[in-house]
């Protein structure tokens, strides 16, 4: 009973922390990362796709470095040694920093979502592009990335929801997302078992409400298709 008495108090007293700053944070830091995730990975994934040997290797060897290490490294990196490459990011919160690396992370797995959407149209269709006299940019542009983009729409819907549970990582740089709301009521409250109660349930409405959500919206795609 005292369990919940302390939740009712805390969620009384700092809802405005975990649910318009913590909760505000963590989807802010979703969007921008898939976002640009999306931009900078489909950027990736057509580089993979060039017959520029260095660029090839170049690409893959960044994609397999972000994707073999963890995030959480990644965001020290991003932090502590940014800053030294591009000097503003010092000035500035560390959320500018936090962002970079979860959209340099977010890219490399898109470009790999894409690359499969891509692969996943048949090759036939490229070649009927090229054989009435597209060029191969065009062909890719008009025919084989819209089909592709089905195939890939779903999996970056996975990729979002992956990504608001990576942001917890941010806590270690108190940037404002859900875990950082949590290190903050924690310090005040002393209530670690509520706090954490309170931010497991959270979590787990954002990530249940968007896995049905795009539930849903895959459902509408394959009754059009």
């Amino acid at each position: 009973m005292t369990f919940i008495l302390n939740i009712v108090k805390i969620m009384t007293k700092y809802w405005k922390v975990f649910l318009l700053q913590g909760i505000g944070y963590t989807l802010l830091l979703s969007i921008i990362a898939v976002a640009g995730g999306a931009f900078f990975g489909s950027l990736l994934a057509l580089a993979k796709r060039s017959h520029l040997k260095i660029l090839k290797a170049l690409v893959n060897a960044l994609v397999a470095v972000v994707r073999g290490t963890p995030v959480l490294l990644q965001l020290y990196i991003g932090v502590f040694v940014f800053p030294l490459i591009i000097p503003k990011l010092s000035s500035l919160p560390y959320i500018y920093s936090v962002s970079i690396v979860l959209i340099i992370n977010s890219s490399a797995y898109v470009s790999e979502i894409i690359r499969s959407g891509i692969e996943a149209v048949d090759i036939g269709q490229m070649e009927a592009a090229r054989s009435l006299g597209l060029t191969q940019r065009t062909a890719m542009m008009s025919i084989v990335l819209p089909q592709a983009v089905k195939n890939i729409l779903p999996a970056l819907g996975n990729e979002f929801i992956m990504v608001v549970k990576e942001t917890s990582l941010a806590s270690t740089f108190f940037v404002g997302e859900l875990m950082t709301a949590y290190l903050k009521v924690k310090g005040n409250t002393y209530l670690t078992m509520e706090c954490l109660f309170i931010v497991g349930v959270l979590y787990f409405a954002l990530t249940f409400i968007l896995s049905k959500i795009l539930k849903a919206w895959e459902g509408r795609m394959k009754a059009r298709a």
